[in-house]
């Protein structure tokens, strides 16, 4: 089956290593200065050729409050006047891009992040999906995916009623953990009945599929108590779970300096809670998609990993990855064909571009044929655990084994190690090393400097 998965802890010790999530290959960080929106009016007017249909990010940057774990582009403010003028550059943003795409490109894909997308009163939620009809082409028929990021402390029922008489069919709950002492040191206190009282609404409502964030290693966690927060999220079924790794790194977010490193969880606990969240989700029957991913056997994204139609994008984990990727909005990337772009990160400079009449561009990157082939590796591997190569030869133009004799001692130790089956057809992921996948695309990916073993490698925390 392709959600087993086994779980070794010698092997995860040895083998597992921070490393990036693989949402594009190359990964943003890789996007530099040299690219302008020229280029990204270019990459608009070939998608536009080839009428491909697209995939919307609209980025909201404001919170109410700090979380101190968090390590997203936001605004910390109570004024909620401040989004007004956001919006209006927004849809300066909107009415750019749209002049350059077709209206007969749909919306196959729509989200929205952030932030808080909630932080937004009921009227400029209806403004904003207002601008996006008029310069998108949105499906009126409830048969795209149409989700929205909410924090259950800025919704109830009418946000929810509102929501889905917008168009929205999907929900992602940011619940990150339950227990009321975690919740405090990382200053986000919320209640198992917010949480309950929007999953209600949303099966009441008829929303398609409900997907709660949660996130392990933070401050004051135990095994334990991570397994009661579980234990009460499992009860609620949810379509889809994601179960994220906390990184601590306060000399690059300043909110996580409140974090007293004393407090959190010994690298033994982080271990003890991954391993028993694994088998306490498989035993409910969740199915482990890959990179953190878990979802019921009737979801959408299962069905799309059992016919190898499962691709991944800057949205995650995806049966849309064919769509032309637009972000819009602060910090926002875009994904269209081989060009990636992400939009200026300081929201008054962002503000003052679009108000001069110019797109917000900042960086990006125009992938090579090199990029292109270890993008395509890279993605099966995440995806769907295999690798054939025949398929990557032929579709790429080289010997596969020649191309990769760099890393190829690695592969070869991994397959001693039993993490993968390596043949000379292709590269199929075992059971044990689908929980490691992420080292074994590292393996491949050029811009990372491969260890020569990664067996000495230091659990991620």
């Amino acid at each position: 089956m392709l959600d087993a998965t086994h779980w070794d802890t010698d092997l995860i010790r040895r083998y597992d290593r921070a490393g990036p999530r693989y949402t594009s290959y190359p990964t943003a960080a890789q996007m530099h200065s040299g690219v302008s929106s020229f280029e990204l009016l270019h990459a608009l007017r070939d998608s536009r050729q080839q009428l491909r249909p697209l995939s919307l990010y609209v980025h909201i940057p404001f919170c109410a409050h700090a979380c101190y774990y968090c390590a997203c582009n936001k605004v910390i403010t109570k004024d909620r006047g401040r989004a007004q003028s956001y919006l209006c550059e927004l849809e300066h943003e909107m009415a750019i891009i749209g002049h350059h795409l077709d209206r007969c490109q749909t919306v196959e894909q729509l989200h929205f992040g952030g932030g808080t997308p909630t932080f937004l009163s009921h009227a400029e939620l209806r403004q904003l999906m207002s601008q996006l009809r008029q310069h998108f082409n949105l499906l009126d028929d409830d048969s795209g995916d149409y989700s929205i990021e909410i924090d259950p402390r800025e919704a109830g029922w009418p946000t929810m009623g509102l929501l889905r008489e917008l168009g929205f069919n999907r929900v992602s709950l940011g619940v990150q953990d339950l227990d009321p002492c975690v919740q405090r040191a990382v200053n986000r206190l919320h209640t198992l009945d917010e949480t309950r009282s929007l999953v209600e609404a949303a099966h009441t409502l008829q929303f398609r599929s409900i997907n709660i964030d949660l996130i392990y290693g933070l401050p004051k966690q135990t095994p334990q108590s991570f397994a009661l927060t579980l234990a009460e999220i499992i009860a609620l079924q949810p379509d889809r779970l994601s179960l994220f790794d906390y990184a601590h790194q306060p000399e690059r977010f300043m909110a996580q300096q409140r974090i007293d490193c004393n407090d959190l969880p010994s690298p033994s606990d982080i271990l003890a809670i991954r391993q028993g969240s694994i088998a306490q989700l498989g035993a409910a029957g969740y199915r482990y998609i890959g990179m953190d991913h878990f979802a019921l056997a009737d979801d959408e994204l299962v069905y799309a990993q059992e016919d190898g139609n499962l691709q991944r994008n800057f949205q995650g984990y995806s049966s849309h990855g064919r769509c032309d990727l637009i972000g819009l909005g602060v910090s926002a990337i875009s994904q269209i064909g081989d060009f990636y772009c992400r939009n200026d990160s300081e929201l008054h400079q962002y503000q003052q571009t679009l108000a001069n009449g110019q797109l917000a561009t900042q960086q990006g990157l125009l992938c090579n044929a090199d990029d292109r082939l270890r993008r395509a590796v890279i993605e099966q591997l995440i995806c769907h655990f295999r690798l054939s190569f025949a398929e990557i030869e032929q579709a790429h133009g080289i010997r596969f084994r020649t191309y990769f004799a760099e890393i190829w001692p690695q592969l070869q130790q991994m397959a001693q190690d039993d993490l993968i089956s390596l043949t000379t057809e292709g590269i199929d992921v075992r059971p044990a090393g689908r929980l490691l996948v992420r080292s074994l695309c590292i393996l491949f990916d050029r811009y990372l400097k491969p260890p020569a073993l990664l067996a000495s490698d230091p659990v991620a925390c």
